[in-house]
């Protein structure tokens, strides 16, 4: 797929002042990388003479040894296709450098001096170094032989798709490079080099191990990639350096916008190469978007020279070298989900306190009114509404819960919702919408309500209704086609006005329900549950609200003072096991749920994949498509996947209005709608342009 880059951070087993074994090690990891199509790859520093040299690498045998296993190197390259960054030593008439050459198709492009020279505890590096910035804007250096190769850290290697003067550039494969602590200073080069314009920045690192090292080595390079909108490629010496004083890790891993993508394995005996794909579409998204970045970059500028290198045709067809989370929402670490779950219910429960205490004044204390369905969004802003009422010392009969049956609601449904209020401590009341419906139906002389004489009347006035709830129920079973949206959406209405009845009548505040998924694919009533006066789940995608709810009743629900802490949790439960149905259509005879949600509209597990591609990358929907595949394997089918992804940008484009007018909400995660905040968009936008996309993929051709 086009937009991907596969890379590699490259660890051998080092011999000690042995440049030539150094050499073959090195080009075995590179004909592996070769194999495995890879573009770039990225080996330790000093690695043809090892870092662990010392005062060898004064010695003229040693390095006439380096240039000529580098010489070997070269001409080996000319057969590879990855470029590659390889660590020496190399002499010119003002000493030492420390640096890193770059290399492909038998030519060295470059070589890229060490910057900032360690001079502290363990290390003596400018006892044998001279530092790369001293080296003047646009220098050369001699290697093998030729004396114009581009020499100093102003060097920015950039891609064309191919080698001949027609290959097209891509600026969205640009690399930069560091050296071990170029990494650790407050200022690293690699600061400036992504203001201009490197997407992928190299580190090639000997850093010996000491306690806690791996993590901050992480930590710093989650923060630069993710400060940079950039991939960051780390390696460090491997097996085989001295243990005179010191030991290595062998680490090496691949960030990418702050997220780690591979990693070797620490203290392998072994040689390693850890192979993954960059998406630098998504890095160029990220930095199109966040329009700091290029105010950074225009207010810190720096020159440089772009040295051009070939991006190899992918020479394998193994796929793509990376996961694909087919739940991008969902952390797949259980620590992570804990951690995120704690989030998010902070987020939306200190929010709706925050809201309440606002609107607290001398004489009025607010109550929260909030419709209880039995399913999972209720029950996340019922369990919301309750804790907030805790933070803001109301007791929790402040909570008014609603459960308002309808002409197709479930007796284990309307059961969880009582239930669930009862164990939250809440007032919970119970009204009908039912005949509500009926009535509203017949009047404007809906079929599925109207008595038999209405299609009679000549003035469009209804006066006969059918008798009974039931009469209407056994309509619709019998022909299906009077189930539409009329008679859906007025259920819907009739449950918003009761509730906004209800918080004049109490004073309170009316809670909204829907989640994030809802919002996007726009599956509410307007001016029904689609209107509220705070909606605490607007930014939890439906995936996530699961997790979530377990997660309260799993290490929250025992702390709590309030309620019945044993119902609660077995309510919980059982609301988690309940099929995802707004119950707006009749049960069936046996009294079963009908009315099945992602039957009507798709799985959520897709449209929240879609939904986070589509917003979080601005993905266009053929490369959704492609991902898709990845992530849900042999799960869902081509067709399947291109019909719901149809069915999701129909949906979203034409349900933009729904979201303009939408209720106050607490932003949650990366991906929100809020018309006030991350998502503007015009209400009459056409869809045309990515329909045509959708109907132009093919699987495997871009």
């Amino acid at each position: 797929m086009r937009g991907f880059v596969r890379t590699s951070v490259a660890v051998p087993v080092v011999a000690i002042a042995d440049p030539a074994e150094n050499a073959l090690r090195t080009l075995a990891l590179w004909q592996q990388a070769h194999d495995d199509g890879v573009a770039l790859v990225v080996f330790p520093e000093l690695g043809l003479s090892s870092y662990t040299a010392r005062d060898l690498f004064f010695d003229d045998t040693m390095n006439r040894a380096v240039e000529t296993a580098l010489a070997s190197l070269v001409d080996a390259s000319k057969a590879l296709a990855p470029l590659a960054l390889v660590g020496m030593p190399l002499r010119t008439p003002l000493g030492l450098y420390n640096v890193a050459v770059a290399i492909q198709a038998g030519r060295v492009l470059g070589c890229v001096p060490k910057s900032y020279l360690p001079n502290y505890r363990e290390f003596e590096e400018k006892r044998w170094f001279r530092e790369g910035r001293e080296v003047p804007a646009g220098a050369v250096c001699t290697v093998l032989g030729r004396a114009d190769v581009p020499f100093g850290p102003d060097l920015l290697l950039c891609a064309s798709d191919h080698a001949d003067d027609g290959g097209s550039a891509r600026d969205d494969v640009m690399v930069g490079v560091e050296v071990c602590e170029d990494y650790w200073v407050q200022i690293p080069p690699s600061a400036k080099l992504v203001g201009a314009g490197a997407s992928i920045i190299a580190n090639l690192s000997a850093s010996n191990f000491t306690v806690g090292k791996a993590d901050l080595r992480r930590l710093l390079a989650q923060s630069q990639s993710d400060r940079g909108k950039c991939a960051y490629l780390y390696v460090a010496a491997g097996p085989g350096e001295s243990s005179t004083d010191l030991a290595f890790d062998a680490d090496a891993f691949v960030c990418e916008n702050g997220s780690i993508l591979a990693e070797s394995t620490r203290f392998a005996r072994t040689p390693q190469l850890v192979t993954v794909d960059v998406d630098v579409d998504m890095l160029r998204h990220e930095r199109v978007q966040t329009t700091s970045f290029g105010d950074c970059a225009m207010h810190n500028p720096i020159a440089v020279r772009r040295l051009p290198f070939v991006l190899p045709q992918r020479l394998t067809t193994t796929g793509l070298r990376r996961h694909i989370a087919p739940h991008p929402f969902i952390p797949k670490d259980p620590r992570t989900l804990a951690t995120r779950a704690w989030e998010i219910f902070e987020i939306q429960t200190n929010a709706l306190a925050t809201r309440l205490q606002a609107l607290t004044t001398s004489t009025w204390t607010p109550k929260l009114v909030l419709g209880i369905s039995g399913g999972l969004d209720s029950t996340q802003a019922a369990l919301v509404a309750a804790t907030a009422l805790d933070l803001c010392g109301q007791p929790r009969s402040d909570l008014v819960g609603v459960t308002m049956p309808g002409l197709g609601t479930s007796v284990g449904t309307k059961d969880n919702a009582v239930r669930l209020g009862e164990a939250l401590g809440a007032t919970v009341r119970s009204i009908s919408v039912a005949d509500m419906s009926r009535v509203v139906l017949g009047a404007v002389g809906h079929r599925a309500a109207a008595g038999p004489d209405a299609a009679d009347a000549s003035d469009g006035v209804v006066d006969s209704v059918v008798d009974s709830v039931q009469a209407l129920i056994e309509r619709v079973r019998r022909d299906p086609s009077l189930g539409d949206a009329t008679l859906e959406n007025v259920q819907a209405r009739l449950r918003t006005l009761v509730l906004m009845t209800i918080a004049n009548q109490v004073g309170g505040l009316v809670v909204g329900t829907g989640d994030l998924s809802e919002k996007a694919l726009g599956w509410a009533t307007y001016s029904g549950d689609h209107i509220s006066m705070y909606d605490v789940n607007a930014g939890v995608p439906k995936t996530l609200i699961q997790f979530v709810i377990r997660w309260v009743a799993n290490e929250r629900v025992g702390t709590w003072t309030s309620g019945d802490a044993t119902l609660l949790r077995s309510t919980l439960f059982s609301i988690l096991d309940t099929p995802i149905s707004p119950e707006l259509l009749p049960t069936d005879a046996d009294g079963s749920i009908a009315h099945l949600t992602e039957e009507r509209i798709g799985p959520y597990e897709l449209h929240d994949f879609y939904l986070f591609h589509f917003v979080r990358h601005g993905s266009t929907p053929g490369r959704i498509l492609d991902l898709a595949r990845v992530a849900f394997g042999d799960r869902y089918n081509d067709d399947t996947l291109r019909t719901w992804l149809t069915v999701f940008l129909q949906r979203f484009f034409s349900n933009q209005f729904k979201r303009s007018c939408t209720a106050d909400a607490p932003k949650v995660g990366l991906v929100a709608l809020s018309p006030r905040g991350d998502w503007r968009m015009p209400s009459d936008a056409r869809v045309r342009a990515w329909l045509d996309d959708v109907a132009a993929w093919r699987p495997g051709a871009r």
